[in-house]
């Protein structure tokens, strides 16, 4: 019996996919249709602290291999998503969530931290240290020295299972830094990657997206061999006990056995969430179910991580 079941700082989920955070989660409305779906459970939008408009229209555009976009993290704030998780973990106590969060500074970061440890949620929390959209706003991962602060500060009164979402690196080197960080504390896992920061997609003489001149993350199939380079990095790399989620270019059971392959343990679906719906997650499980079939494997566990190299 072909089994796409993972597990994530202990907690048990019945199917490996789930949608990225940004993508079919804005609203309680779009929560519910990923939590019913066939995918195994779902992260929210990636909440501020107040409810934000985002940038403006438009700033979402599908693209022949993926998509653009520069949303600006528009969100309904920290106690939407709180809330919810709340009302629902006593509803379906058997089941887990995420809650994607960030600041817009260290100081709202912390203040939204402290509001989650002090509350009775039980799920898994993603602090977003990569998102490339907000003008005037760095990405925090790319920032060694203030990534390692942040963290440092964080773990001294953060005591629930927290995990990171970071942007795609790419230099050898900057794995080797960042996973030596990572290492320093208790993380449960890293998701890997958000979007492609900063791309540029033009349609006869135009921008696609109206933010910042037409700049914008890019994801889809684009990104997808960037998406397995990370992930399979940081699995070479972290502490056993700091498990990843593969994010980018999963179109298919085959690139979600792709991310598996390179060490994910869980594999998120976003541009193809956006153009298809929550049907994906149908598709995309029974494709990766054909496979495992195929080559003899039951569970995930049998060939996760286990990536050849050509001698």
């Amino acid at each position: 019996m072909v089994s796409t079941k993972t597990q994530i700082a202990g907690f048990e989920f019945d199917n490996c996919l789930m949608n990225a955070a940004g993508v079919a989660c804005m609203t309680i409305e779009e929560l519910e249709g990923v939590k019913n779906s066939a995918a195994g459970t779902f992260v929210t939008k990636t909440a501020t602290l107040d409810f934000r408009q985002g940038n403006t229209e438009p700033r979402y555009q599908d693209i022949p291999l993926g998509s653009i976009n520069s949303m600006g993290l528009p969100n309904n704030g920290l106690d939407y998503y709180l809330d919810y998780l709340l009302d629902l973990q006593e509803k379906e106590p058997n089941r887990t969530f995420f809650l994607s969060l960030v600041g817009m500074s260290p100081e709202e970061t912390h203040t939204i931290l402290k509001k989650v440890q002090e509350s009775e949620f039980r799920g898994l929390t993603e602090l977003n240290l990569s998102c490339p959209n907000v003008p005037g706003k760095p990405q925090i991962a790319y920032d060694f020295e203030t990534t390692d602060r942040i963290l440092a500060e964080v773990f001294d009164y953060f005591t629930k299972p927290l995990g990171i979402k970071l942007p795609p690196y790419f230099d050898i080197v900057h794995f080797d830094q960042a996973a030596a960080i990572f290492n320093k504390y208790p993380l449960k896992f890293v998701n890997c990657v958000n979007s492609i920061g900063n791309g540029l997609y033009i349609e006869d003489e135009s921008v696609v997206i109206r933010p910042k001149n037409g700049f914008g993350g890019i994801g889809g199939e684009y990104i997808k061999p960037t998406a397995l380079a990370n992930v399979h990095a940081f699995y070479q790399r972290l502490n056993p006990q700091i498990q990843i989620i593969g994010t980018g270019g999963v179109l298919t059971g085959r690139d979600a056995f792709e991310h598996i392959l390179c060490g994910a343990s869980m594999v998120q679906v976003g541009t193809t969430l956006h153009k298809e719906g929550v049907g994906a997650f149908d598709r995309i499980t029974n494709e990766l179910k054909t496979i495992m079939e195929e080559k003899g494997y039951e569970s995930l566990e049998d060939f996760r991580g286990k990536l050849r190299y050509i001698d």
